[in-house]
């Protein structure tokens, strides 16, 4: 009971990507980044995210085959997403979650700044980690929680998780060997990754009916 409570009492303050994508806009104008702490550091790679975001907003395109995966799902969900303007992931995924609701009907995203939303973000915790983005699939009609996902796709995380393995930090070179992933991968992983989830969450659903 508790966790429906937290996540509908989270979900009433969601907002939808245009939303988010202007109040980052808005708060980097103000010489300000998302979230409880402000840094220097913060705000660079916010202003990074902003330009990175504005590109893929252009660039990312969802196949055909994929949008008809979307639209063959049977019942309707919302993606909640955590996130916050200065994470890297986040700038990188957000767009991608956003070109795939808009693809169907069957999906509608809104957002959450995961600072803004503890207790929410403590339900969904990677290795003990607050960890974002991360994706929360609810069922529109009953608000019931399916699945989640996040905070990277597999590729990424095997790179994060090799790279720290050998030298025992993330620093900036393994930051900037992730964006090239990314730049590389050019979401597929990610689309992949999020339609086999969808598919799952329904084939698990129908068993239980």
């Amino acid at each position: 009971m508790k966790t429906t409570t937290t996540i509908t009492s989270s979900f009433l303050s969601s907002i939808t990507y245009a939303e988010y994508r202007n109040k980052v806009t808005k708060l980097l104008l103000q010489g300000k980044s998302t979230g409880d702490e402000q840094s220097d550091d913060l705000l660079n790679y916010s202003k990074l995210n902003e330009t990175r975001m504005n590109r893929l907003d252009k660039t990312i395109h969802v196949g055909k085959s994929n949008e008809q995966a979307l639209n063959a799902l049977h019942n309707d969900y919302y993606w909640l997403v955590l996130a916050e303007g200065w994470c890297g992931d986040a700038a990188q995924l957000l767009p991608i979650f956003n070109k795939m609701a808009n693809a169907t009907h069957k999906i509608e995203l809104k957002i959450l700044f995961r600072d803004e939303n503890e207790a929410l973000m403590n339900m969904f915790l990677t290795n003990g980690s607050r960890s974002i983005p991360k994706l929360i699939v609810l069922e529109k009609k009953t608000m019931q929680l399916k699945g989640s996902w996040g905070p990277r796709p597999e590729g990424a995380t095997n790179l994060i998780k090799s790279y720290k393995q050998q030298y025992g930090v993330v620093d900036e070179t393994a930051k900037t060997e992730l964006q090239l992933w990314y730049l590389h991968d050019k979401g597929l992983s990610t689309q992949k990754e999020l339609i086999a989830l969808m598919q799952h969450l329904e084939q698990l659903n129908l068993q239980t009916k």
